[in-house]
């Protein structure tokens, strides 16, 4: 039987001490980062179980949101998933702390400035953000999120993506469109897939230019704005909307209003996510509602059990508000 890799084994192929190897490991400060990296790089060599770290208790974790989506618009939603998971972890003793990063920041050295045991990341990451991070070989989670090999938990977008199209198509709707920011994202992508099977389903054939992905602008509100407005000016416009979420209704909304276009009366609208202001709207706004605060319990969940490989999905619920339901052709 092959005897397992200790850290002293580590410590000695590198030169360094017991501790040195014990912080590279855990994604501790301390170290110089091409020391810790040489130490990851003699493990992975020798063939450490990088495993065994899970089984020391978590006291530590750090929230990871894209700086994507540490802005005005997605807050609404985020700050919720990350309420769930302050809530966990004042149950269980975790102390919490948060960090926005994107691709040009020093994500090492901004991470282990936290010295976290685990990691929870919410929402995009490009792919390689997210290989940045798991080459600190730390416990990582992600929420909103899915990436091959990772634990993750997600509302079940594909299903909401379905309920919110068949409710427009038993409003009596034929000329349904999707507006999205971009398909990059997971849950944007099984949202899109959710509104073709309903489609599908029902027998019924969209034209291209109803599905209406944003231009890749530097400000996505600009871009939303820019397809909404492309939607609106064909010469069969839709008669529905369904947008990826909440916030890009309620762009559809104030652009609606300025053409003095009617909703439910002209053109049917449902959103997803049911962020606060979703309920604040006028009309308010018929959506998807995903408990968000329910997500963020489950990832510290997953992290504390370990789980290895999972994409647990959450229950997703059509909330009908204002006279959208009422508006059936």
């Amino acid at each position: 039987m092959t005897k397992p890799v200790r850290i002293r084994d580590i410590a000695e192929a590198c030169g360094v001490s017991v501790g040195a190897v014990s912080r590279a490991l855990k994604g501790q400060s301390g170290l110089r980062e091409e020391t810790r990296q040489r130490i990851i790089s003699v493990a992975e060599q020798q063939g450490y179980d990088f495993s065994r770290l899970r089984s020391e208790k978590i006291k530590r974790i750090l929230f990871l949101l894209h700086r994507q989506h540490n802005i005005s618009r997605a807050l609404p939603f985020y700050s919720q998933l990350l309420l769930g998971i302050e809530d966990r972890c004042r149950d269980k003793g975790i102390a919490l702390s948060f960090l926005a990063i994107g691709p040009g920041d020093a994500v090492s050295e901004q991470v282990m400035l936290h010295q976290p045991d685990a990691l929870i990341c919410a929402g995009f990451f490009e792919p390689e953000l997210l290989a940045l991070l798991q080459q600190m070989k730390l416990p990582l989670v992600l929420a909103d999120s899915w990436a091959p090999g990772l634990p993750c938990v997600n509302p079940d977008n594909m299903l909401g993506g379905e309920l919110a199209t068949r409710h427009l198509i038993a409003q009596g709707r034929r000329r349904i469109a999707f507006l999205a920011s971009t398909l990059s994202h997971y849950s944007i992508r099984q949202r899109e897939k959710g509104y073709r099977k309903a489609l599908y389903d029902a027998q019924m054939l969209m034209p291209p230019d109803y599905e209406a992905i944003a231009p890749p602008l530097l400000d996505t509100e600009q871009s939303l704005i820019q397809a909404v407005n492309e939607l609106l000016d064909l010469p069969e416009p839709p008669d529905a909307i369904f947008a990826y979420n909440d916030a890009a209704a309620l762009v559809v909304m104030r652009l609606c209003a300025e053409r003095g276009l009617r909703i439910p009366e002209d053109i049917a609208l449902v959103g997803f996510d049911d962020i606060d202001s979703a309920a604040w709207a006028s009309p308010p706004l018929t959506t998807i509602a995903v408990d968000k605060q329910q997500l963020g319990r489950e990832a510290v969940r997953l992290l504390l059990e370990g789980t290895k490989e999972d994409n647990q999905l959450l229950p997703v619920s059509l909330v009908m508000r204002g006279s959208t339901e009422k508006a059936g052709l």
